[in-house]
């Protein structure tokens, strides 16, 4: 505002001057010829003047100073819009040194190597008989482990022995095919010559009940011609005979013995049975008892032998036992079985019984 003010003033002021000029050369000239200033002159001059003036006037127009005005606080806004590059670019050189850290840290890794990590070399070093202790886990008790169960196996053999280390059935009338005889006349007890039965009579220790008693048993030799052919296989396992002892609805224990001189030495012996012990029939079928010490087994040798056994009911059973003799003497020797329930039938049928020495 100032400026604009400023103009119109010197604009006033060339109006005067130029009327000043008029003056003077009107008062100079001759008043009416040729040297006088016409008034239409002054009049263009007073218009070329205002003329100039205005002219003259855009020319002072502050329009590009107003331009200048945006332009002046423009100028130092950009440095510092500038300088926030430049201290990103700061930043970013800071980014270089945080990499140059990296690298002096390796570097101090290299120092501590230098003083720990020679001791540390040693640990390895000491580590290295490690493997030293890893070969004797290689040697470890794994040959022991595997011999150990070869122990057990050797003390099998003698058990399971096959026939060629076991000498000849010392047992006499094995098969019971030698005939048979009613022990004390009575028909009940048909056994095999040179074997003989003994039982139990008394209290069963199950109850108290009237049938909680062991009762004698009833002994009958069977050939196959007593036997339908497809029992041949279940009763029968060497010759022709086999013996048959049983009780229906009593509980019986009882033994099948025989004598035999044996010499110093290993013994095996050997008994095949079928356990027929019957708990009911169900339409003219066995139903198999369900207490599986129903039937019980034992080996008897002089004065000792085994304990009791349970055994599998419906099926044949093999038994085996060794024993050791210290000196020739006559002994008992036989089988023991019991059926602690007066059920349907408790019966066995016995066949091939062996006694052999370990050779």
């Amino acid at each position: 505002m100032c400026r604009l003010l400023r103009t119109s003033s010197f604009q006033r002021w060339l109006l005067a001057v130029a009327l000043v000029l008029a003056l003077l050369l009107s008062a100079c000239g001759p008043s009416d010829g040729e040297g006088s200033v016409p008034a239409t002159t002054i009049a263009q001059i007073e218009s070329t003047s205002t003329e100039s003036a205005l002219a003259s006037a855009p020319t002072w127009t502050p329009l590009p100073i107003v331009t200048e005005e945006k332009v002046e606080p423009t100028e130092p806004s950009p440095p510092t819009n500038t300088a926030v590059p430049t201290s990103t670019e700061a930043s970013a050189t800071d980014t270089p040194e945080a990499t140059q850290t990296p690298t002096a840290q390796p570097t101090d890794t290299v120092e501590p190597t230098e003083t720990s990590e020679p001791t540390a070399t040693i640990a390895p070093a000491t580590s290295t008989p490690a493997p030293v202790a890893t070969s004797v886990p290689v040697a470890t008790a794994v040959p022991e482990a595997t011999a150990v169960p070869a122990q057990p196996t050797a003390v099998q053999e003698p058990t399971t022995a096959p026939e060629p280390v076991l000498g000849l059935n010392l047992l006499p009338n094995p098969s019971f095919e030698e005939g048979h005889y009613n022990q004390d006349g009575v028909p009940e007890l048909q056994l095999p010559v040179k074997w003989r039965l003994e039982w139990d009579e008394g209290p069963t220790g199950v109850g108290d009940a009237a049938w909680d008693v062991y009762v004698r048993p009833e002994a009958r030799v069977l050939s196959t011609a007593f036997l339908p052919p497809e029992e041949h296989a279940l009763y029968i396992y060497n010759g022709q005979h086999t013996v048959k002892i049983f009780k229906g609805q009593g509980a019986v224990s009882f033994r099948l013995m025989t004598d035999i001189t044996l010499e110093p030495g290993i013994y095996v012996i050997e008994a095949k049975m079928f356990a027929d012990i019957v708990e009911k029939w169900e339409n003219r079928e066995k139903q198999w008892a369900q207490d599986p010490y129903a039937a019980e087994f034992r080996f008897l040798v002089g004065d000792g032998g085994t304990v009791w056994t349970p055994q599998n009911f419906g099926r044949i059973n093999v038994h085996n036992y060794t024993f050791t003799v210290d000196q020739t003497k006559t002994i008992p020797i036989g089988i023991g079985l019991r059926g602690r329930y007066a059920i349907a039938n408790n019966g066995w049928f016995v066949d091939d019984l062996s006694l052999r020495r370990v050779e």
